[in-house]
């Protein structure tokens, strides 16, 4: 079995899209997964599952989440070493110590086009440079 995490992207902001957590942790038993707990009312779940893809627990979240809660929400599924590398690899570890409340990770459920990327990220990769507003709030 290997620990997953899901981010359920929106809920419980606001009078929107509002969402018991114990009945989200019911559903995930349910469906089978083991040890599945949640995150306050963040809508983050912790929980663990055989082999399948992050996508496919994805597809299977979402239409589970809206057939049995009624909500209709993303799903962000990562596994436990996804997670790490993401933490490895954060360019930002200097801020992260000094103000780690404002670190910011964002997942997008395909990969950014190579021509968008700079309006996504506000860094051209392929040149390396940033975006004036960027490096502003960089210095």
């Amino acid at each position: 079995m290997k620990s997953h995490v899901a981010l359920l992207r929106g809920i419980n902001v606001g009078p929107h899209k509002q969402v018991d957590m114990g009945e989200l942790r019911d559903l995930m038993t349910k469906l089978g997964f083991v040890d599945a707990r949640s995150l306050l009312r963040s809508g983050n779940l912790l929980f663990q599952c055989p082999s399948r893809t992050c996508a496919q627990l994805e597809r299977l979240l979402e239409v589970e989440a809206q057939k049995h809660l009624e909500l209709e929400t993303k799903f962000f599924v990562r596994t436990a070493e996804e997670w790490q590398s993401v933490i490895d690899r954060n360019p930002f570890r200097a801020e992260a110590k000094r103000d780690p409340s404002h670190l910011l990770v964002m997942f997008l459920k395909d990969e950014v086009a190579a021509k968008d990327m700079k309006s996504v990220t506000g860094f051209d990769r392929w040149t390396g440079s940033r975006s004036r507003r960027r490096q502003a709030r960089a210095a």
